[in-house]
């Protein structure tokens, strides 16, 4: 089967309209009350490989329902004005939702270079999940 249009080809599209933030930059925001780190991968990565410190958990299945204040799965952490910066384990995932979530209209969000994995490899903070889901 040829697609249209193949996974890398969408990272590449979305990289190009949306901002990526440095692994130095992102770890400067990290005590910035005014900005939220959102991590977007699945609940088991987040129990193997911990994950950025009070970081929300907005799994990637759910993000665009999360952010619409017209959805019933709203979460008001996503209208408290803050910079947003998505993460998942590479930066593909959170390259895509990024730049959906700009389509959508959400303002002040970007998505961490080269994701968790790059994070953990910089030895940047990190931590264990909490074991009862952050509320927000």
């Amino acid at each position: 089967m040829k697609l249209k249009i193949g996974y890398q080809e969408l990272i590449q599209s979305a990289m190009a309209e949306i901002e990526t933030l440095s692994l130095e930059k992102a770890q400067q925001l990290l005590v910035d009350p005014n900005v939220v780190f959102i991590d977007i991968r699945d609940v088991r990565e987040l129990e193997r490989e911990g994950m950025i410190p009070n970081a929300f958990h907005a799994p990637r299945g759910m993000l665009e329902f999360w952010v619409d204040p017209d959805s019933p799965y709203y979460k008001p952490i996503f209208g408290e004005g803050k910079q947003l910066v998505l993460y998942c384990a590479s930066a593909w995932r959170s390259a895509l939702s990024t730049q959906m979530l700009q389509k959508m209209g959400v303002p002040n969000i970007c998505h961490l270079e080269g994701g968790f994995s790059a994070w953990k490899k910089a030895q940047l903070p990190t931590m264990e999940r909490a074991s009862k889901p952050h509320s927000g």
